[in-house]
């Protein structure tokens, strides 16, 4: 399994849970029964000792063109939106084929916990993304997986690894950041660790999906080099690196091609190409055209057989506009997937997670939002050093805030600011609240106190774009948290503000504040980890996975109707590769706080860089007075081949985490492939390497590059 026990869970207590993971089958593994296929003596594709392709074939023979059709869409139509609710109520499920020992296969919403029922709210992915720890990736995957098997799930949605292209993206706490690279790096041991458990992943929303805003008619209009390069790589690092099991494609078309019947993108890229053999899902509702669809690469429809059905594809056939060749290829990639995974040679999963310990998933909410907080400005007042009065200034100090739709997760617990800050502060220390409606009153409780934290929110979904940037129009329903930060820095020095946004906010009162803290949609054990943090018991471990602007016009895709929110129902992406920190290095725009941006409670200095073409290697020194946490980041200027093909001044290539004491240094390597140093050249349809000089920067942010040098050929 590749289980890091001491990592995970390093109480004793949890040490039944390590057990019960421990006990998952390898995808595949025989059991001493004969799970639910049943007698292979006279169902030979029954034989788990045959490989997944033949007893595929063997099967495929016997079945009935109804039976195939029918194992190409889910059949609950209900499961979706009330699986946020109800522990039985998946969000969707294939009822399999009794006659034939096909098991039914049950899915389950995932990329941030799983919404069935009551599960264990993990921080937002946006916080995992923060984390820049690729271990962390795979503990979060392995979480997910383990609850969804013990709510009796096959399938698990997630991860998301979309690449953010506007920080207004309603679900940009879903995803993991505005870089493809760290997308891809984190979404592969995401997968790894859950398909351990043995749960199949869904990696999603293949291959472009980048708002809420006409999300379900949206045409994007995106060349193939930005394609390549921007929006592809986290999907194609998870089908080649990370072995996912299915991939779910999205709403709306690229560039005029509904992304569920998109034949360039799911045949000649994914399956082609890239060799992927599982299985495509639909986003529900996606598939506009039965006989599109399934030409052009659709295996099997969510949440029921809408455009999938006997009638619809049936008469596709008739027509000639479907060969039943076709059909049986989907239907087979359905079937070999579940073989893969050993669905038909296991009991199903019992839906008993409310029986069992959840010490391991509770500890892994902790670890994960540990990982990922974010320390953006510290003069002085953090770590905390035991004042004996703090005022708390903010609803979201009695809560644990999330995003909205199918990511949301319904906790069985939740440990707010307030009871995690009281419990680590102790008796000595008084502790007042207010909820910030009134300002005057939140100032005047923050004017008694030795130090006031304010938290502030945004709120961010499933269903629609944040209209603005500022936390005013980004949670109309808490009014002016702007207006509200300043009053309260006003009454006193020694203001803290707590964001728990889903991703980027303007934050025109950085310059009255004395620490920001920035902890996005925390997940459950959010008040435990906020405490550790801002008493130091803890070093913060996050950096930026997205940039934070200074001004509403400065963020990407900003100002220009054509590139967002569209016009007439189409998005040009005339940025190009042009996204995220790329965009504001290109146009030499200052960010308030720079991607890869996040400070330590202490100092470590950068020297001896060392680059050559597999590997780059840098020394990192702790040079402050306590024990904490470096994430040294490697960015890559790569020249113009010509052409008019115009590179970033930098692109991300590598990163590390590594935790040092007083003093101590360490060399860290960041590996290299010839990709790492490849464009997409759009004439050639293919990765090149261009000739010239390519710049090697290593340093703590995007912004703060302290290590330079040159490899290739430099004047």
């Amino acid at each position: 399994m590749g289980m890091r026990v001491g990592r995970w869970l390093p109480a004793a207590g949890a040490l039944a849970s390590v057990l019960a993971l421990a006990a998952v089958p390898a995808p595949g593994e025989a059991r001493a029964d004969t799970g639910r296929c049943g007698d292979r003596a006279q169902r030979p594709w029954c034989d788990p000792s045959l490989t997944p392709d033949r007893r595929t074939g063997l099967l495929l023979t016997e079945m009935t063109a109804d039976e195939k059709i029918a194992m190409l869409a889910a059949d609950d139509i209900f499961g979706g939106p009330l699986g946020g609710y109800f522990e039985t109520a998946h969000a969707d499920t294939n009822a399999g084929i009794e006659r034939l020992g096909i098991p039914p296969v049950y899915m389950a919403d995932g990329p941030a916990g799983v919404r069935q029922g009551k599960a264990t709210a993990l921080p937002a992915p946006i916080a995992l993304a923060a984390g820049f720890d690729r271990e962390t990736a795979r503990l979060y995957g392995r979480t997910v997986a383990w609850e969804a098997r013990h709510r009796g799930n096959d399938v698990v949605f997630g991860p998301t690894v979309d690449v953010l292209r506007t920080p207004r993206n309603g679900r940009t706490f879903e995803g993991f950041g505005e870089d493809p690279y760290l997308s891809a790096t984190l979404g592969v041991p995401w997968i790894e660790g859950a398909q351990s458990q043995g749960v199949m992943t869904a990696v999603k929303h293949m291959a472009v999906y980048a708002q809420e805003t006409d999300r379900l008619e949206l045409d994007m209009r995106v060349d193939p080099r930005t394609l390549r390069e921007i929006y592809m790589p986290p999907f194609e690092a998870a089908v080649k690196q990370g072995g996912a099991a299915t991939v779910m494609c999205g709403f709306g078309k690229l560039n005029g091609r509904w992304a569920c019947q998109d034949d360039a993108v799911l045949n000649r890229i994914l399956r082609s190409e890239w060799g992927f053999k599982g299985w495509v899902a639909s986003d529900h509702f996606a598939p506009k055209d039965a006989a599109e669809a399934a030409n052009g690469g659709l295996d099997m429809e969510l949440p029921v057989a809408l455009r999938y059905n006997a009638f619809l594809l049936k008469l596709a056939v008739a027509q000639r506009k479907v060969t039943q060749a076709t059909i049986d290829g989907h239907a087979a990639n359905v079937l070999r997937t579940m073989f893969k995974a050993g669905v038909f040679d296991r009991q199903a999963y019992p839906n008993d997670l409310t029986r069992v310990d959840r010490t391991a998933s509770e500890t892994a909410a902790r670890e994960i939002e540990e990982a990922g907080i974010t320390l953006l400005k510290n003069d002085g007042v953090l770590p905390l050093k035991a004042p004996g009065s703090i005022a708390l200034i903010g609803r979201a100090a009695q809560q644990s805030p999330s995003g909205h739709g199918s990511a949301q997760v319904v906790p069985f617990s939740t440990v707010s600011p307030q009871e995690g800050i009281a419990r680590r502060a102790g008796a000595g220390t008084r502790i007042t609240h207010a909820d910030g409606d009134d300002h005057g009153a939140a100032a005047e409780l923050a004017r008694q106190a030795d130090v006031a934290i304010v938290f502030a929110t945004d709120s961010q979904g499933e269903f629609f774009d944040k209209s603005c940037l500022t936390l005013e129009c980004g949670e109309p329903l808490r009014g002016d948290q702007d207006g509200l930060i300043s009053e309260v820095a006003a009454a006193n020095p020694n203001t803290i503000v707590v964001l728990n946004t889903g991703g980027p906010v303007l934050t025109p009162w950085a310059g009255q504040v004395k620490g920001i803290v920035e902890a996005w949609y925390p997940g459950q054990e959010a008040g435990s980890v906020l405490a550790r943090v801002l008493y130091g018991d803890v070093d913060p471990g996050g950096r930026l996975p997205v940039t934070f602007p200074a001004g509403e016009n400065d963020a990407p895709a900003s100002g220009d109707p054509a590139q967002y929110p569209g016009v007439n129902k189409t998005v040009t992406f005339s940025e190009g590769v042009m996204v995220g920190y790329r965009h504001y290095d290109s146009k030499g725009i200052a960010p308030r706080f720079p991607f890869g941006h996040g400070l330590s409670y202490t100092t470590f200095g950068y020297s001896d860089l060392a680059a050559g073409s597999e590997s780059v290697q840098v020394t990192v020194t702790n040079t402050g007075g306590r024990t904490g946490i470096a994430v040294p980041q490697l960015y890559i200027g790569m020249p113009s081949p010509g052409g008019g093909v115009v590179q970033p001044p930098k692109q991300l290539k590598g990163y590390t985490k590594v935790t040092l004491a007083p003093g101590e240094s360490t060399r860290v390597t960041f590996p290299l492939s010839s990709r790492s140093f490849a464009y997409w050249n759009e004439g050639a349809k293919a990765w090149k390497v261009a000739s010239g000089c390519y710049e090697v920067l290593v340093g703590s942010s995007s912004r703060a590059i302290t290590q330079t040098g040159t490899l290739g050929t430099c004047r």
